[in-house]
């Protein structure tokens, strides 16, 4: 069962969800760019620079939480978001490995279409 924040447990997060989640441009992009900085970096939501409304990038990061991709923590007035690494590597190992492979792939678009 997820705690209050919506944060599933290691053991609770789903393949399908996770890929799901992954499967959108802006999402991915929300993960690759924490997957560059160092373990724990906590980073404010609207710091990754989606052209989306406030309530779609809302929509975005609930939608990585409930997958177990990002941790988010209320810090007042904003919400900061962190990978989970530790969480994401013990439930799927290599995932986050393929995920920096195909970033680096000549050809592939940094950007969301």
């Amino acid at each position: 069962m997820p705690d209050e924040d919506g944060h599933p447990a290691p053991e609770e997060m789903d393949l399908g969800d996770v890929l799901s989640a992954l499967a959108d441009g802006h999402r991915r992009r929300v993960i690759l760019t924490l997957l560059a900085e160092p373990d724990g970096t906590e980073r404010h939501c609207s710091s990754f620079g989606l052209p989306v409304s406030k309530a779609t990038r809302t929509h975005h990061f609930r939608v990585l939480r409930q997958a177990g991709l990002v941790r988010q923590v209320n810090r007042g007035n904003s919400n900061m978001a962190t990978l989970r690494r530790a969480d994401l590597e013990q439930r799927f190992p290599g995932l986050l490995d393929v995920l920096r492979r195909e970033a680096g792939r000549p050809g592939r678009p940094a950007e969301p279409q």
